[in-house]
Order: structure tokens, then sequence, then C-alpha cells
């Protein structure tokens, strides 16, 4: 299972279930998503394995689907 958390610049961070949020360059609170993740995607899981984490920008994707 992951853990999904979002920030006030609509980023997404993945984690894998228990681990604590890594420090990064964003200086935004993380809120954790009510929703349990039991799946994701081959990318997302190999991220999160080799980093510990996966970041992405969701600005990207809602600009796409207008």
């Amino acid at each position: 299972m992951f853990d999904v958390y979002r920030n006030d610049k609509c980023d997404l961070l993945v984690l894998s279930k228990g681990s604590a949020i890594p420090v990064l360059n964003c200086r935004h609170k993380w809120r954790k998503s009510r929703q349990r993740v039991f799946k994701v995607s081959d990318e997302i899981r190999s991220a999160v394995q080799r980093q510990g984490y996966y970041v992405r920008s969701l600005r990207a994707i809602k600009k796409g689907m207008i």
C-alpha cells in the first residue's frame, strides 16, 4: 500500500505506507489524502523503491485535460 499527499501547489507525493515525509525543496505543507491506494503504475512503484518517494506536479495534467 501507498500513502498519497498533496500540497497547496497541486503537487503529488507518493510514499510507501508508514514512511516519513522526506525533506524536499518544497516549503509547502503536505496533506495526506483520505483515500487508500493499493495499486500504482510501474513508474511510480519503481521510483518509490529506488528513491523512497515519487513527486509529480498535477498542474501539467490539469492543463492538458482542458
